[in-house]
């Protein structure tokens, strides 16, 4: 996978550069219709670079990549999908402050507890 920290995702892309990804993934499930998905591409952006290394930020655009909209049940838009060794390991909807974001990915970033 390149060394990016923002990139866009689609179907025939999903599976080798988010599912298989060494690195945390946030998938950003937006539409270009969806008043709200516009200012979160620029938070995004920011804190792409602000996390660059440690997680990739994916942009993936459901109305021209409906198999993997359809395959995570993504109805709603803005949606945030975490990904960790192909797993959803959380999950944000709606529009959300730069801070609550920031969080989620200081959270996605840590590793896991040996238990």
């Amino acid at each position: 996978m390149p060394d990016e920290s923002l990139i866009t995702v689609t179907d025939a892309t999903f599976a080798d550069t988010v599912l298989a990804a060494g690195t945390p993934v946030l998938v950003d499930f937006w539409a270009e219709w969806c008043p709200p998905c516009r200012p979160m591409a620029l938070v995004l952006a920011e804190l792409a670079e602000e996390f660059r290394g440690q997680v990739v930020i994916a942009k993936l655009d459901v109305d021209a990549n409906p198999e993997t909209t359809r395959t995570y049940r993504v109805t709603s838009m803005p949606t945030l999908l975490f990904f960790r060794d192909g797993v959803v390991t959380a999950s944000l909807i709606g529009a959300r402050p730069k801070s609550v974001l920031r969080r989620a990915l200081e959270n996605a970033t840590t590793p896991y507890a040996n238990v």
